[in-house]
C-alpha cells in the first residue's frame, strides 16, 4: 500500500526514529501505525532514537596493534557498569580492528563492522535497543612507521586491549623492533601517567607558549629587577615549563634522572641503532564531554511522587 508523508511524520513524532526507519516500519505493517510502533521497537530503533540525547561519557578505550602500526578508539556508555558488559567489550575490540584498517574516525564510522553488512554506526545503533542504553562510537586514530614499532598501553586494563585510558607510541628505527616496542612501551605508560602537551617544544601550541611568557614576564617584572635579568629569568621559567609539559623533556618516570629524551638515547644501545620516537596518542575515557550533574536525591523523589 501507499505510504503518505502524514504517516511518515507521525510514526516520527510518536518514536522520535529516522524518516526511513519510519517509512519501512509503515511498509511492513500495512500503514497500522500501532503496529509501526511495536515494529519499530521490537528492532529496537525507537528504543534507540529516544535515548541518543543521554549524555554518553562512560565506556572504553580499546587498542589493536599489527606489524609496524596500531591504532586506538573510544566507544562511549552512560554507566561504567555497561562498559563491563561482555557484549559490549566485544564492539569496542571490534571496531579497534576496524581501526587498524580504517584510521580515521569518519572512515571507521563507515566501514563495514567485522562479519556484518551495517557500518559501524548502524551496528552501535542497533546495540542500543539490546544493551538498554546510548552508545556512540567517539573517535579513532592510528601510527604507523616505516621501520621499527608502534607500543600499545592501556591503563587498569578491564579485558585485553580494553581500559579507561590508552596510549600508542611510534618509534621509527632500522634497530631490533621488539626492543624498539618494549621501549615504546614504558613512554607510552610514562605518557598515561604525565600526560604530556605535545611530543616536542616546535610542536607546543605558540599561543600557549606565548600565554606562558606572559605571565612568567608579570610575575619576573613584580621583582622590580632589571629588564636584562628579567628575560633571563624569563627564559628559566620557560625552560621549566617544558619540562613540564613536553614529552621528550620530561623526566623519566621509570627513571626520573634522565629525561625521555636522554632515555631514548641510552635504549639505543640495547636497540641496535639511532631511534627517534614520532609520534604519541593518548586517548583518556570521556575527556572533553561535559557530564549531566543529577541531583540523585530529587530523582528519587520525583520517583516516589509518580
Amino acid at each position: 500500500m501507499s505510504i503518505s508523508a502524514a504517516q511518515v511524520k507521525e510514526l516520527r513524532d510518536l518514536t522520535g526514529a529516522g524518516m526511513m526507519d519510519c517509512k519501512a516500519a509503515l511498509a511492513e505493517t500495512n500503514g497500522d501505525m500501532e503496529a509501526a510502533v511495536d515494529w519499530l521497537r521490537a528492532k529496537g530503533i525507537a528504543k534507540a532514537d529516544k535515548k541518543a540525547g543521554r549524555v554518553a561519557a562512560e565506556g572504553l578505550i580499546g587498542v589493536e596493534a599489527g606489524v609496524r602500526e596500531a591504532a586506538i578508539v573510544e566507544v562511549n556508555s552512560e554507566t561504567d557498569f555497561v562498559a563491563r558488559n561482555d557484549a559490549f567489550q566485544a564492539i569496542v575490540a571490534n571496531v579497534a580492528k576496524v581501526a587498524l584498517a580504517y584510521g580515521s574516525t569518519e572512515a571507521v564510522a563507515n566501514a563495514k563492522y567485522p562479519g556484518s553488512d551495517k557500518t559501524v554506526t548502524e551496528t552501535i545503533k542497533d546495540a542500543v535497543g539490546t544493551i538498554g542504553e546510548n552508545l556512540g562510537f567517539r573517535r579513532s586514530e592510528k601510527l604507523t612507521v616505516s621501520q621499527g614499532a608502534v607500543a600499545t598501553y592501556i591503563h587498569n586494563a578491564v579485558a585485553d586491549n580494553l581500559g579507561k585510558l590508552g596510549v600508542l607510541v611510534a618509534i621509527e628505527t632500522a634497530g631490533d623492533a621488539h626492543k624498539a616496542s618494549a621501549f615504546a612501551r614504558q613512554v607510552a605508560m610514562h605518557v598515561a601517567a604525565t600526560n604530556p602537551l605535545s611530543l616536542d617544544v616546535d610542536a607546543l601550541d605558540p599561543a600557549a607558549v606565548e600565554r606562558e611568557k606572559a605571565i612568567f614576564s608579570e610575575q619576573a617584572r613584580q621583582s622590580g629587577k632589571p629588564e636584562n635579568i628579567i628575560e633571563k629569568m624569563v627564559e628559566g621559567r620557560l625552560r621549566k615549563f617544558y619540562e613540564e609539559v613536553v614529552l621528550l623533556k620530561q623526566a623519566f618516570v621509570l627513571n626520573p634522572d634522565l629525561t625521555v629524551e636522554k632515555a631514548l638515547k641510552e635504549a639505543e644501545k640495547d636497540i641496535g641503532a639511532p631511534a627517534k620516537i614520532t609520534a604519541y596518542l593518548r586517548f583518556a575515557l570521556g575527556e572533553g564531554i561535559e557530564k549531566e550533574e543529577t541531583d540523585f536525591a530529587a530523582e528519587v523523589a520525583a520517583a516516589v511522587k509518580k
